[in-house]
């Protein structure tokens, strides 16, 4: 559903599935293709996930009582919101197995990487995952861009055709991804990036600077609080017209240092293709409000580091 607000604002509701996260709609395509797949073969997977909080109670719901999967959910302790929680810790079936660890969603994606890189372990229990490390997840959500593209646009018939701006509140950055690739499908599309205070993503589109902070901060849009935005791979993949020995050797500095300054071709082509925003708590509570007295619309934490960008162009005189 495509919600058009006051002075061009329009929102793109993706929470319209049964957990209420944007991921529902691509993890339920996901988890079909691969029940098909598996059926097919006669195999089994396990499925492997962390969680900063929308993603596992939606890979969850996509693939419980399975036959043919079971999946494995570690979620960070104190850091995902109550009814995401309960929505991972209370299903009862028996494919489905919970796991509330110590650390950040950062943290608890080392343990997961290390599962990954062992090949002989993935290959003898068929492992994968179900968050945007896996490639159809994102495939998916480039549906969403071209969705978005075709409800903004009146007509057609113009040419060239108009260009319609995307504002993708991100955490690790799969639905950023999908909106790169439709964009460079011919998708007439301009994209900016909204993350809040880990704006390790805004700090790479501005300076190209691809490297850690000391801490991970907590704020209020959670399920955004990721410091490693795996998708910025696929991303410099695909600006870097396919470069897979690039990209591996930049990707393995930020692993050795956790520090990267991009190449300024690089990064000159990633500042074309995206602009950025960080946003504070501040901002977004400022920002729901006004959404609210302006509209009668009650804006998500993640979905109003979005809208804050929206609000700073109108205000500053520049369409949006």
């Amino acid at each position: 559903h495509l919600c058009k607000l006051k002075n061009g604002l329009n929102i793109l509701e993706l929470w319209h599935g049964v957990t209420y996260a944007f991921k529902d709609l691509s993890l339920s395509c996901t988890a079909q293709f691969l029940q098909y797949f598996l059926e097919k073969k006669k195999k089994h997977v396990t499925i492997v996930v962390g969680t900063s909080g929308d993603t596992g109670s939606a890979a969850i719901e996509s693939v419980q009582g399975s036959k043919n999967v079971d999946i494995i959910v570690l979620l960070p302790k104190g850091h995902c919101s109550k009814i995401q929680e309960l929505q991972m810790t209370t299903v009862l079936k028996e494919n489905v197995h919970v796991f509330e660890v110590e650390g950040n969603s950062d943290e608890l994606d080392e343990p997961i990487k290390a599962v990954f890189a062992d090949v002989a372990f993935v290959q003898r229990h068929n492992v994968m995952s179900l968050n945007s490390i896996n490639w159809s997840r994102v495939l998916v959500q480039m549906a969403h861009h071209f969705f978005a593209y075709f409800q903004c646009t009146p007509s057609l018939d113009t040419h060239p055709l108009p260009t319609v701006e995307v504002v993708v509140p991100t955490g690790a950055g799969g639905n950023l991804a999908a909106g790169c690739i439709a964009q460079k499908m011919g998708l007439p599309i301009c994209l900016v990036v909204a993350v809040n205070r880990n704006d390790i993503i805004h700090r790479t589109v501005q300076k190209g600077d691809f490297s850690l902070c000391e801490v991970l901060r907590t704020t209020l849009a959670s399920a955004m609080d990721i410091q490693v935005p795996y998708n910025m791979e696929r991303i410099f993949w695909l600006l870097s017209g396919s470069d897979s020995q690039t990209t591996r050797a930049l990707m393995e500095q930020f692993e050795r240092t956790q520090s990267l300054q991009l190449p300024k071709d690089l990064h000159n082509k990633l500042s074309e293709a995206v602009t950025s925003e960080s946003v504070t708590d501040e901002a977004i509570t400022q920002t729901m409000a006004r959404c609210w007295e302006e509209n009668q619309y009650l804006l998500c934490p993640h979905s109003a580091t979005a809208v804050n960008y929206h609000y700073q162009q109108t205000d500053s005189g520049q369409s949006s």
